[in-house]
């Protein structure tokens, strides 16, 4: 268990909270279709219910992947066993070119190198889409909102609130509203309330930022996990009707937009 923890929090890139070890991609992971692709990184400090870079992992990619096939026409890759390929990418790789979509979770305790700044804004820049999403509070805000800064800097790059009118959430379903979902173990422990820090994240945040033409290419939602609606659907009926189907849409809006834009 410290090996595990190690490798989450400063000691590497090995393995997720469920001892799942990371998926890098090789010469044939890409090419075939849709891969969801989620970025590694460090963190220098713990969030309660967060696991650093491996929040929601792997089952969060497995179930979106399976979801967009069905409720799309896009193509997703599968290996060999039926199931969706999918990909961890360190922010140094070139592997991370490869992906025109970019997944990270737990970003209050992000700790980037300068090196991951360089390579994540050239991502960026030459038409990437980041979503970050799963962290809560006013301190794990802080502390994305600087680590972000050093990627794109918000005299150039600002950031804003991204409002049902945006056309990012019309990009299939017509969203009627930005949902805050829970973890569901924050849910069960907090008697069914959708707010994980009490009155501190009562209102979830859903942002963004530009490029110069407009097309948003990073993605915030902040105190909420749109993610856990997807890993957990199988779980407790009870969460799936109430949240699954509202993170499903969130999600494939999100994806088409990234895909299209």
């Amino acid at each position: 268990m410290a090996g595990a923890a190690a490798a989450q929090f400063g000691g590497g890139f090995g393995f997720g909270p469920r001892f799942v070890p990371a998926r890098f991609p090789d010469a044939d992971t890409f090419g075939h279709g849709f891969v969801f692709c989620r970025g590694v990184f460090r963190s220098d400090r713990r969030e309660a219910g967060g696991t650093g870079w491996s929040t929601d992992y792997p089952d969060a990619e497995l179930n979106f992947s399976i979801r967009l096939s069905e409720l799309t026409k896009t193509r997703v890759t599968r290996g060999a066993d039926g199931k969706p390929v999918h990909a961890t990418v360190r922010l140094t790789d070139d592997a991370l070119f490869k992906c025109p979509y970019l997944h990270m979770e737990d970003v209050g305790t992000i700790a980037l190198s300068d090196e991951e700044v360089r390579k994540l804004r050239e991502y960026l820049l030459k038409g990437g889409f980041l979503w970050v999403d799963d962290y809560w509070g006013e301190y794990a805000w802080d502390q994305w909102v600087e680590q972000i800064g050093r990627v794109l800097p918000p005299a150039e790059f600002p950031i804003a609130d991204l409002p049902l009118e945006h056309p990012m959430w019309q990009s299939q379903f017509q969203l009627k509203e930005l949902p805050q979902i829970p973890a569901i173990q924050q849910w069960r422990r907090l008697s069914y309330d959708t707010s994980e820090r009490g009155e501190e994240s009562r209102v979830p945040h859903f942002r963004g930022i530009a490029d110069g033409r407009g097309r948003v290419f990073v993605l915030m939602t902040h105190n909420t996990d749109i993610s856990d609606a997807w890993e957990r659907e199988g779980e407790d009926p009870r969460y799936f009707y109430q949240f699954s189907p509202k993170g499903y849409g969130v999600g494939i809006d999100v994806m088409l937009y990234a895909m299209t834009h």
